[in-house]
């Protein structure tokens, strides 16, 4: 695992974890506090490689939603971005019927996210702009999946109340492949008080 925040200005205080041990160590959590916005990037763990990390994956979305709520509470601005390995809704995925019972597109995870996105009070700054449909961010490496477009939007901008009128443009970049992953691009109308 591993994440990493590149920021032109000087943090105020930087978080390795958010505070469960055993996610902790595998470097799932990076928090970067500025003046005036804080900036997280997270990797939430996969289960598809059995129940096992299935089940550590159910802890770490319960420990996490506990951060998410402390996180609420401290009334700052947050852009929590990065691989939470979950599908939303079903226009986040190009096969969801198939997937049903597939780690990432359970049904306990996208309810999960329901939390996240209501309960909670979060937003999904991708979905605040009208989109296209078939906006992916993941392919597997099998088949065509990349070439097909037969893919899966589990890569978020996810953000506080503050900041969801100012979303101005996102993209999913396709143009190369780096990875199995595409970026995800936000432009925010946000002004850093220096």
């Amino acid at each position: 695992s591993g994440t990493a925040i590149y920021t032109r200005y000087k943090p105020k205080k930087i978080v390795r974890g958010y505070g469960d041990k055993e996610f902790d160590k595998e470097g799932r959590y990076l928090e970067v506090q500025l003046n005036n916005i804080n900036i997280v990037s997270v990797y939430l763990p996969s289960g598809s490689s059995g129940d096992v990390r299935q089940e550590a994956k159910y802890r770490c979305l319960n420990s996490f939603g506990e951060h998410l709520k402390k996180l609420r509470r401290r009334r700052s601005e947050y852009v929590i971005c990065g691989d939470w390995n979950i599908v939303h809704k079903e226009k986040d995925i190009k096969n969801w019927k198939q997937n049903q019972k597939n780690s990432g597109c359970l049904p306990e995870e996208r309810a999960w996210l329901d939390k996240v996105f209501g309960e909670y009070g979060f937003t999904d700054a991708f979905r605040t702009l009208p989109q296209d449909d078939h906006q992916y961010t993941w392919w597997s490496n099998r088949g065509r999946a990349w070439e097909n477009n037969v893919g899966w939007r589990i890569d978020y901008h996810v953000i506080t109340s503050g900041l969801k009128d100012k979303v101005k443009d996102s993209i999913i970049y396709r143009d190369e492949r780096f990875s199995d992953h595409a970026p995800v691009t936000i432009d925010y109308d946000w002004v850093y008080a220096k």
